[in-house]
């Protein structure tokens, strides 16, 4: 039903951003909202996708058409919901996933929240061969987050939590990430994405 949503950007949760159109505030559900930390009372375009439930009718966003496509084919793997899709998309390093499908790479895939040894032979199953015009999108701009590492460090956190990973998952990694100085929410939650797959 809808392609995309442009408005002011409102407000960043570790789980969504809130979109202002005219009045009314989108909810729109994403896998990274730090990386439009520095967008804030902007104009934003996000390209979103409509989930219906019986108990709720969902917007979950992606920065390009390219993500959006991918986050669809994800849902076409039985055993992959929208929660599961977003937490897989939200480590940026597409490439990397695409490529762990068409090598058969199990063990890469297990490594998302809420992905088991099933359903990652069962991505592998249906979407080897699948992907390959999507590997050379440009799937993602760098933006800032908030400044202060302790905060930015702690946003990370609880956007990983909202992702699905485990309380013990995320203390190793924010211990690893003490030690690190960077520069806002959205290089923390990154960083904290690429440490999670090396696990």
């Amino acid at each position: 039903m809808y392609e995309y949503i442009t408005g002011r950007l409102t407000f960043i949760s570790p789980s969504y951003v809130v979109l202002d159109v005219n009045g009314i505030g989108y909810q729109i559900a994403l896998g990274n909202p730090y990386r439009y930390s520095s967008k804030m009372e902007q104009s934003i375009t996000i390209y979103v996708q409509q989930i219906i439930r019986e108990d709720a009718h969902l917007l979950y966003g992606f920065e390009t058409l390219a993500e959006k496509e991918l986050f669809l084919r994800l849902l076409s793997v039985s055993g992959i919901g929208p929660k599961s899709g977003l937490a897989i998309m939200a480590n940026e390093d597409h490439q990397g996933l695409i490529q762990a499908i068409e090598a058969g790479d199990v063990t890469y895939l297990t490594k998302f929240p809420g992905v088991g040894k099933k359903t990652a032979q069962q991505m592998v199953l249906d979407l080897k061969g699948k992907l390959t015009e999507l590997v050379d999108d440009p799937m993602s701009l760098f933006y800032e987050g908030s400044n202060d590492s302790g905060t930015a460090l702690a946003e990370a956190m609880e956007a990983l939590q909202a992702l699905g990973y485990s309380p013990k998952e995320i203390k190793k990694v924010e211990k690893a990430l003490e030690k690190e100085t960077l520069q806002n929410t959205d290089d923390y939650l990154r960083a904290a994405l690429k440490l999670m797959m090396k696990k």
